[in-house]
């Protein structure tokens, strides 16, 4: 039997090419402070499109938190910064309780003050420098988007998502990541040194007198509307075979593992990778403003989908493998597209 043609109704029509056309003018908005780091910049908007939290991992210098802070003011969304520190604690993040006295009544009473947490965009600046017992409190945000505290529970604005930076080089004085705190980052984007061109650009533009000023391209209603938007997208069978196939193939136990992984890998990625990799594909189709998936849109956010959460071996470490060139050899070894036999 074969399957019916998809149906895309009108105003989906009208709302993709809506995106197609935003989403330029976003990149075209940031580019006026940002030079370069298009891939990065296409993947937080492919994340926030698919209401997914990124973690960006880059030297210092590379205008990570700028490129996060630009981009909350073209989509005019309300952003907030926390610095990561040793000395963080929970409350400094989630919000604390205080004691308030009524000046009529004579009366005292708890009351909640929001903390930073409550924000559209958050930036988790260096957030492997702080404690576990810190990081943490970010997990209920970043997975039902609400704050529970003394007993109550608190709604996140919406939209909402976290965009976290790390320093690979330096590790000293630092607390990674647990694997399940990771497993909620939908992607881990590479910002990479610009070329010699874009540094000359950049160190113009930065240097000189004039400041460039944004203008809002969407507001949170328009976005949490894209997002709805994208979770209609269509994606066809087998884009979700395809992607289930290659988070399978990423863990040594299972049948479908090719011997590089079974040599190298110690933990693979888990079903949170095949949601993610068929949500980064529609959302990447709906950026193109395309009514569909295909394996070519799997494809381009496999490697940001499953690095950080494929843990290699001992044996990977001593062969001067990472995760990284593991899923890259995965992924190109395109296995995974083949249809069952």
């Amino acid at each position: 039997m074969t399957a019916e043609p998809v149906r895309v109704e009108d105003r989906d029509v009208e709302l993709l090419a809506r995106l197609g056309e935003a989403k330029k003018r976003l990149l075209q908005q940031v580019g006026r402070r940002i030079v370069g780091q298009h891939e990065v910049l296409e993947g937080i908007l492919t994340a926030i499109l698919s209401k997914g939290h990124t973690l960006l991992v880059g030297v210092p210098g590379l205008a990570k938190t700028l490129m996060v802070s630009t981009l909350a003011e073209a989509l005019d969304l309300k952003f907030s910064r926390i610095q990561f520190t040793p000395d963080l604690m929970p409350g400094d993040i989630t919000g604390t309780e205080i004691i308030e006295e009524d000046l009529s009544t004579g009366k005292r009473a708890f009351r909640f003050v929001h903390g930073p947490v409550f924000a559209n965009v958050v930036l988790a600046d260096e957030i492997n420098r702080t404690p576990p017992k810190t990081q943490a409190a970010l997990l209920q945000a970043m997975q039902e988007h609400e704050v529970t505290a003394a007993g109550t529970t608190y709604k996140l604005p919406e939209p909402f998502f976290v965009l976290s930076t790390q320093n690979p080089i330096e590790q000293e004085g630092t607390y990674p990541l647990p694997e399940a705190q990771l497993d909620r980052f939908m992607f881990e984007l590479r910002v990479e040194y610009p070329s010699e061109a874009e540094e000359e650009e950049m160190v113009e533009e930065t240097t000189g007198e004039e400041v460039a000023t944004i203008k809002p391209v969407l507001s949170g209603a328009d976005l949490i509307e894209m997002q709805q938007l994208v979770r209609r997208i269509p994606a066809p069978k087998i884009v979700v075979r395809a992607a289930v196939q290659l988070a399978r193939m990423t863990r040594p136990g299972s049948d479908q593992a090719p011997p590089v992984v079974k040599e190298f890998v110690d933990w693979g990625a888990g079903p949170r990778a095949s949601q993610y990799l068929v949500l980064g594909a529609k959302a990447r189709a709906a950026g193109d403003g395309r009514p569909m998936a295909d394996l070519e849109d799997l494809q381009h956010v496999a490697l940001s989908v499953l690095r950080h959460r494929v843990i290699v071996n001992f044996a990977a470490e001593a062969a001067g493998r990472s995760a990284s060139d593991v899923c890259t050899e995965l992924i190109q070894g395109g296995a995974w597209m083949e249809p069952p036999s």
